[in-house]
């Protein structure tokens, strides 16, 4: 890794950063004055109380009855926030409308294979939601509800979370790419009242309509009293809902449900009043129904929104994401900031990949967030943005779902953008705050995370339970932050929350990445190797495997790779690459495989030289973005697919099959 930076923001950039102006403001209302951010966040985790309640304050939160105590006790879990206080997470999400010209300003700008760019101003969405509270309230739903969602990341998605949120519901939502099985597994779990449902979608030029499906999930829901249905792909499309086992279910079109006028009524609800249910992965057994609250989502993006992300009024906020994955969750929480929201719909890849960059440039886009896996493609393509777009207006991209490469920031400074902040950010859904942030004035170092997020006591703990610096250990969580889960739905003891995160170190959350933290001069930056639970070792040397990744995809005859190690109870060690090659094919020449072993040989250890290199048409892979390493893992080691992946839970689920031929071949081989 280099000492050099890749990027250091510019005396302009540091002068307009919401973090200076926060810094300004301790100093000028608490009289704390910090040398440099590792000053300040080291003040930030060990004051915790005093931290947060700097961030209600300089965030402005809107609360209608005070807080009592900033923190009970610092235990987790169990850590109680700001008691006493109520508020409601819509109101802030829409509070931009009252300070902004709101029947000009855009708050949503969308745009989709299925049909035309669509404008909402601020008053425009206000007015939306106002009206969609309005028909949940004749629905019957009350505080507490579920109401869920199963349409993508469209205007009509956010306005039904908003106006669910108004009323003090629960709002959980999966995207309409996903199998009835895999949404089943997650909506039984919290049994909704109201569910939105699109009729269909259009992704990489094809229809999907998904009206057979949405009529199983009544049918197996039987707590569902009503339907929204949203015309997104026909505008004359039914949702004919007979012989629903004699159950009246009530079904609402969006057009009726918008019609009314209707100001928009923001039930005050206590901090840690459920906001949303949002869900592991599911790819090896049932997902866990995550609960987080309005006060701590509103806090924590209040603080991640202006303080990391640099985002205010006069930006444009991307981020590619389905409604299944929290940064769609993050998406809308933008709205806290004032910035205006381009949502887009679709496949990035089509009809190429210049489809997002031609998005940036049409709409001015400043922060352009996406995931390693859309970089790796464009830079397998040989696709260079910049060449074709202006993409001056983009002062970010973000990047999260899986560890980024060094070579894949210097391809973003290189095509995209040499003035940039790269935002590479870690954290999750779980969390649903970064435990590795970024920093608009903090250099960059390709490879690496900028810093710890402030108020987030992440380190990188040893097996000893020690924090360590320069060396791979546990990424952990020493102190309680506002944003944790509240608890998992149903869970009424909480044993599956504790085991979860605070089995290895009682009051310390484990998050089961594996970390390296390495002291710079400006901060502590960070570098994530893939999860704990998927380490290669090999001759009692651990190694994450993004480290091989890294060494394996530079080559340019690799497109992607897939590496798991199938040492199990006391057999030999044998390690499997897994490759996709860039010009296709299902065999790797001898001549690439003795290069790749000669290359990780030389730049890793002789340790990770896999013992056979085998080509496959794709990586597995979970909506999000992350590969299925333990999944396939399990399905080499001969346990059976069904039990081994959640194909529903996945974005490619045909990938498993090529596994499922391949582990066979090798049982009959054997």
């Amino acid at each position: 890794m280099s000492d050099t930076p890749i990027w250091r923001p510019s005396t302009e950039r540091i002068e307009r950063a919401g973090i200076t102006r926060y810094l300004r403001w301790l100093r000028d209302t608490r009289g704390l004055e910090f040398s440099d951010y590792e000053s300040l966040w080291r003040w930030s985790i060990d004051n915790i109380e005093d931290f947060w309640e700097s961030v209600w304050q300089f965030g402005g939160v809107r609360a209608h009855q005070p807080y009592r105590k900033v923190l009970d006790k610092r235990v987790m879990p169990g850590a109680k926030w700001f008691d006493g206080a109520t508020l409601n997470y819509a109101e802030h999400a829409l509070a931009a409308a009252a300070r902004l010209d709101a029947h000009t300003r855009p708050a949503l700008i969308f745009c989709s294979e299925a049909c035309d760019r669509t404008e909402i101003s601020w008053a425009q969405l206000a007015e939306k939601v106002g009206a969609l509270t309005a028909t949940l309230g004749e629905l019957g739903l009350q505080a507490g509800d579920r109401v869920v969602s199963y349409m993508p990341n469209i205007p009509e998605s956010i306005m039904a979370m908003l106006a669910g949120a108004s009323r003090g519901a629960i709002w959980s939502s999966c995207s309409p790419d996903m199998g009835p099985a895999s949404v089943l597994d997650r909506f039984r779990q919290i049994a909704p009242r109201v569910l939105f449902a699109v009729d269909g979608y259009r992704y990489g030029g094809k229809d999907f309509d998904r009206r057979d499906t949405v009529r199983e999930l009544i049918a197996s829901l039987p707590s569902i009293e009503a339907v929204v249905f949203v015309n997104y792909l026909d505008a004359g499309a039914e949702l004919q809902l007979e012989n629903i086992d004699g159950r009246d279910v009530k079904v609402v079109r969006i057009s009726e449900a918008l019609a009314r006028s209707a100001e928009p009524e923001f039930l005050p609800v206590p901090f840690d009043h459920p906001l949303w249910v949002v869900y592991s992965s599911g790819t090896t057994g049932m997902p866990k129904p995550i609960v987080h609250g309005h006060g701590g989502t509103i806090i924590e993006n209040l603080k991640g929104l202006s303080l990391h992300l640099d985002i205010d009024d006069d930006d444009r906020f991307f981020w590619f994401s389905s409604t299944s994955w929290i940064m769609w969750n993050l998406l809308v929480s933008s709205l806290l900031s004032g910035c205006t929201v381009i949502q887009f719909d679709g496949n990035p890849g089509h009809p190429d990949v210049s489809t997002l960059w031609k998005l940036a440039q049409d709409e001015g886009i400043s922060f352009f967030g996406t995931s390693p896996a859309f970089i790796g493609l464009c830079r397998k393509s040989s696709y260079e943005p910049a060449a074709n777009y202006d993409l001056s207006s983009i002062r970010t991209v973000g990047s999260t779902g899986s560890p980024l490469t060094a070579d894949a920031y210097e391809w973003v400074y290189r095509h995209v953008n040499s003035d940039i902040m790269l935002a590479s950010i870690a954290g999750g859904t779980d969390p649903a705050t970064a435990f590795l942030a970024c920093c608009p004035t903090l250099p960059v170092y390709a490879g690496e995370m900028q810093c710890r997020g402030l108020g987030v006591a992440t380190y990188a703990f040893n097996d000893a339970g020690q924090p360590v610096y320069d060396e791979v250990g546990e990424l952990v969580c020493a102190q309680p932050i506002p944003s944790m889960p509240l608890y998992f739905w149903g869970d009424y003891d909480g044993k599956r929350y504790f085991e979860s995160y605070f089995e290895t170190w009682p009051n310390v959350w484990k998050h089961g990445d594996w970390l390296k933290l390495i002291p710079r001069k400006e901060s502590v930056t960070g570098v994530i190797y893939g999860r704990s639970d998927s380490t290669i070792n090999r001759h009692g040397i651990r190694m994450g495997t993004s480290e091989i990744y890294r060494v394996v995809e530079a080559f340019p005859e690799v497109m992607d790779s897939l590496v798991v190690d199938l040492e199990f109870l006391g057999r030999k060690s044998f390690m499997v690459l897994f490759i996709v090659l860039a010009g296709g094919g299902d065999s790797v020449s001898s001549e690439l495989c003795d290069r790749l072993r000669s290359t990780i040989r030389t730049q890793l250890s002789g340790r990770y030289v896999p013992d056979d290199v085998v080509a496959i048409p794709d990586v597995p892979r979970t909506i999000s973005g992350k590969k299925l390493e333990v999944p396939i893992k399990k399905i080499l080691l001969g346990m059976p697919v069904e039990t081994s992946v959640n194909r529903d839970s996945m974005s490619n689920p045909e990938s498993i099959d090529w596994f499922v031929r391949y582990a066979s071949q090798r049982v009959s081989n054997s």
